[in-house]
């Protein structure tokens, strides 16, 4: 398997891309399963707690951005381009964002209890509690690497 580092370097090589910025991260509690969503075209959104960022003081997602999907042993599984990022209160999350995130069954109720015991228990940690007027950051992205069929 490949670090982050060398996969986006390959990448900015094949693709003739000027160096830019980077991030590296695994999606959620089941990184496999994810990146596997990713890799299979079946996961194209994520959401995150607002105040994850506040408290972090970290920069939201930006549309363009690369990131580089991680798997649980923290190696890189592809590379994504974000398209899109609003922020809205969990109540507002539309169905079509929870189905673009292509978990379980794809529907906003699935979506709704996975991700309030997922942002309940983030956002314990930093000594907040969770709300359905907690608002979410919605990220979404295309897959841009490898190409299908291709082996890195």
């Amino acid at each position: 398997m490949m670090k982050a580092k060398e996969m986006f370097c390959l990448f900015l090589q094949q693709n003739n891309l000027p160096l830019t910025d980077f991030e590296a991260f695994s999606f959620g509690t089941d990184a496999d399963l994810l990146a596997d969503l990713v890799l299979h075209g079946k996961k194209t959104a994520c959401s995150s707690a607002y105040e994850l960022y506040v408290h972090e003081n970290a920069p939201l997602p930006a549309a363009g951005q690369y990131s580089v999907v991680l798997d649980s042993n923290e190696d890189a599984v592809c590379i994504i381009r974000t398209t899109a990022v609003y922020v809205c209160a969990f109540e507002k999350v539309a169905p079509f964002h929870a189905a673009k995130e292509g978990e379980g069954d794809g529907s906003l109720a699935y979506w709704r209890a996975v991700h309030e015991d997922f942002f309940s228990r983030e956002l314990q940690q930093i000594g907040l509690s969770f709300s359905r007027q907690t608002p979410v950051v919605c990220e979404e992205f295309e897959f841009v690497y490898p190409q299908k069929g291709e082996n890195v």
